[in-house]
């Protein structure tokens, strides 16, 4: 039962440490941009979390303007690595992330909407783009993923490799082994000497304990009474 707990808590955690990655990590769309405006918008504790600070020199307040950039992109699969031939349409909402979370750093989001106005299109003159991004898109909860760059690109079909995403990963397998290295070196030069040395104590502790009371039971024998 407790090996059980223990396997449950992990598997929770990995999926929380996944969902934060998949959260924060840049994702890469291809479409084009059909339209931009801006909304006001009320935060409530349901979404507050999903959305970014005000822009650099606001005010944080619980309502403000929201730039949103309206798009029909291309479908994907196997986590954005693959594309489809039917669209969908995405909202981004365009938010300064400043110095906090995520580490983005972006302070441009006004420059980032006018340069979206500036690639709009239609189906009859289509403008690709492709759109980086974090976050999700949830209806329900009314959050956005937040754009954080768009550049012109000559066709649908065209590769986006997350170079960023593959860097990283590979640094934290690195960092992974690393760190497990070093644990099993202190481990065994600091830990498992601690143990024996432990298990020695109450080794010793118990033999003493057990020639005391079989001491103890000698005299005790010593009153009885002999037939």
């Amino acid at each position: 039962m407790l090996k059980t707990i223990w396997t449950a808590i992990k598997v929770i955690v990995l999926v929380f440490f996944l969902s934060v990655l998949h959260y924060v990590l840049p994702q890469h769309d291809v479409g084009r941009i059909t339209s931009t405006e801006i909304i006001r918008t009320d935060f409530n504790g349901m979404n507050r979390l999903f959305y970014a600070q005000a822009d650099s020199g606001a005010s944080e307040l619980t309502t403000r303007d929201l730039r949103l950039i309206n798009a029909e992109i291309k479908k994907t699969w196997f986590l954005g690595f693959g594309q489809r031939e039917s669209t969908k349409v995405m909202v981004y909402r365009n938010e300064d992330t400043g110095w906090i979370w995520p580490p983005y750093f972006k302070f441009d989001s006004s420059d980032l909407q006018a340069q979206a106005a500036a690639e709009m299109s239609n189906k009859q003159n289509t403008q690709w783009v492709v759109i980086t991004h974090y976050g999700w898109r949830n209806k329900y909860l009314t959050i956005y993923p937040n754009a954080i760059g768009v550049r012109p690109v000559d066709g649908p079909d065209v590769t986006v490799i997350p170079w960023f995403n593959i860097f990283f990963f590979v640094f934290l397998l690195v960092a992974f082994g690393f760190a497990r290295a070093v644990w099993a070196q202190f481990r065994q030069r600091t830990v498992d000497p601690l143990v024996r040395d432990a298990e020695d104590s109450w080794d010793s502790v118990s033999s003493n304990v057990n020639e005391k009371r079989g001491r103890i039971g000698r005299w005790l024998d010593t009153w009885k009474s002999k037939k």
